[in-house]
């Protein structure tokens, strides 16, 4: 009755399957790895928003630099804004997607070491591309600074590749060691994002938390491809079954058209 197993066709589809069910079972094991490393990092930034506040030079000092476990980590700095060299950082977009500049600006501290404070988004609203930005001015004097420490961008991670031929006082990633160079300073490794003091008029925009990766969806995804690999086998045998099914009614159905003889 499965004679028909060893068809060209029926050989075909079984190799196909057993081709389908192990490349199934191996995405689903892909996407539960994927889900436990998006897991892992969100633990992380939790963890590190969490953690109390403490002085950026317990986390970074010149030439450092910033660790996964440090990122995000909520830190203090008592200092006073330097404007006159601050720069902007090009192509950044707000919460609404609108295209503007990030305001850098290095903020020195007591002991002269200068950190990188990310003060927030403005709008590309100038008569080009190329001027530089009005920027609202920070509070003057000396300052309590809030914000969260981040690593220095690379193109490695942003893929980011063309920093030269640059406007005066524009950069397209935030790096301590450039800054350094830029600065004749000591820039503590790394940079701030401030959360503190909140703007005056709420410019510049301050930058929101990090969102949280969707790692839930990694699982479920991982559910539906074993599902898919356990489905694959019982298809087949629904399927063999079915086509049995039918030559055997074929083969009734030609016993009775022959005529009977007298």
């Amino acid at each position: 009755m499965y004679r028909f197993l060893l068809s060209r066709q029926w050989v075909i589809l079984t190799l196909v399957a057993l081709v389908l069910i192990p490349t199934m079972i191996r995405l689903g094991i892909w996407q539960m790895h994927r889900y436990e490393e998006r897991s892992a990092r969100n633990q992380l930034v939790a963890d590190a928003l969490g953690a109390k506040p403490v002085p950026v030079e317990k986390l970074t000092s010149p030439g450092h630099a910033v660790t996964t476990k440090e990122r995000y980590r909520t830190v203090t700095a008592v200092g006073r804004f330097d404007t006159e060299r601050e720069v902007v950082v090009r192509r950044r977009v707000n919460a609404d997607e609108e295209v503007g500049f990030h305001v850098l600006t290095p903020f020195v501290l007591a002991d002269g070491k200068v950190l990188l404070v990310n003060r927030g988004w403005i709008p590309a609203d100038g008569p080009s591309q190329t001027a530089f930005p009005k920027i609202p001015a920070p509070p003057s004097g000396r300052i309590t600074v809030t914000g969260r420490l981040m690593p220095d961008e690379t193109t490695e991670a942003s893929g980011i590749k063309d920093l030269k031929g640059l406007p005066d006082r524009q950069v397209m990633l935030i790096s301590s060691e450039e800054e350094a160079g830029r600065l004749h300073a000591r820039v503590l490794g790394g940079y701030v994002v401030q959360t503190a003091p909140e703007p005056k008029g709420d410019t510049p925009e301050l930058i929101g938390k990090p969102g949280e990766e969707n790692a839930p969806l990694n699982y479920a995804y991982a559910l539906q491809w074993w599902l898919f690999a356990a489905g694959v086998p019982v298809g087949w045998v629904i399927l063999a079954r079915r086509e049995a099914r039918d030559r055997a009614a074929g083969q009734e159905k030609a016993v009775e058209a022959e005529p009977v003889g007298v």
